[in-house]
């Protein structure tokens, strides 16, 4: 297995108790999530390393100006500090890193994937007291300042650049080849930034094979977030089997299937097919 490595057991339950505690409270907080996630995922992050990795965003937010005016002046503070001055920035290659989803690895190395830039930028700033949130275009994560009438994005793949409309019409149209909607650009709340980011992990795994460890943790952590898709039962039922435990995986498999009984009878039939299938491999 190639790093990172996963925590031992008994970490990792209390690792998942203490995420889903915080996925379930009125308030979920995005950075202790975000931690929790790259504890899971890396065994060398112990309690010391997720306190160290808090109080860099503090220590950043600390450098940005005492209230520097509106949305826009909000923007154009967070993209020197981080982008120019920090130099907090992605690049193609980020994609090919399980490193560029670890909130603690991308304060360390200064890059990584849209979303988890645009986690920096917004917990730095929601610290030093700016209205910012998350904006999750189809394809590329941004940041949002201020409300919607007098929105402005940015982008900290690219060094947190301004977006005008055009911008942002342009990166939907490249990703989903159609238009802006409005509903684009409405802020994303901690639970669906945490679900985004493991839904980048799982599609890293599962364009390797041999990180099936990797895919099964992130979609365990999935299924404790408060809402889910059920398919997501489905896919660890196939990662159990993958990864040699049969029985387990078999009855996932059945299991999933009574859920989808009612609404599509074939689809439980292959599945009850694909679990029989999973315990005749014990033979």
């Amino acid at each position: 297995m190639r790093p990172p490595y996963p925590p031992p057991p008994e970490r990792s339950l209390e690792l998942r108790r203490r995420f889903a505690e915080e996925a379930r409270c009125e308030r979920p907080d995005l950075s202790t999530l975000c931690l929790l996630l790259c504890a899971e995922a890396d065994g060398t992050l112990d309690e010391a390393g997720m306190d160290a990795a808090q109080m860099e965003l503090d220590r950043l937010a600390g450098l940005l100006p005492f209230r520097p005016g509106g949305p826009r002046a909000w923007a154009v503070a967070l993209r020197e500090l981080l982008g120019d001055r920090i130099g907090f920035r992605g690049a193609p290659g980020d994609y090919q890193r399980l490193e560029s989803s670890l909130l603690h690895e991308v304060l360390r190395r200064g890059r990584g994937l849209p979303i988890l830039l645009s986690v920096v930028w917004m917990e730095v700033a929601r610290r030093a007291g700016a209205p910012v949130y998350g904006v999750a275009l189809p394809g590329h994560f941004v940041v949002g300042f201020g409300e919607p009438g007098e929105q402005v994005l940015a982008d900290p793949f690219n060094g947190g650049r301004a977006l005008t409309g055009a911008d942002a019409e342009l990166l939907v149209a490249g990703a989903t080849g159609a238009a802006l909607d409005p509903s684009m650009l409405v802020p994303a709340t901690p639970l669906e930034v945490v679900s985004r980011i493991l839904n980048n992990i799982r599609a890293w795994a599962a364009a390797r094979p041999e990180r099936s460890d990797v895919a099964l943790w992130a979609v365990e952590l999935a299924l404790l977030l408060p809402s889910h898709p059920a398919r997501l039962r489905y896919e660890r039922a196939q990662l159990l089997v993958q990864r040699g435990d049969f029985l387990t995986g078999a009855a996932e498999l059945e299991a999933y299937a009574e859920v989808v009984e009612t609404v599509d009878a074939p689809a439980a039939g292959r599945v009850r097919q694909q679990a029989r299938a999973a315990r005749a491999m014990l033979n």
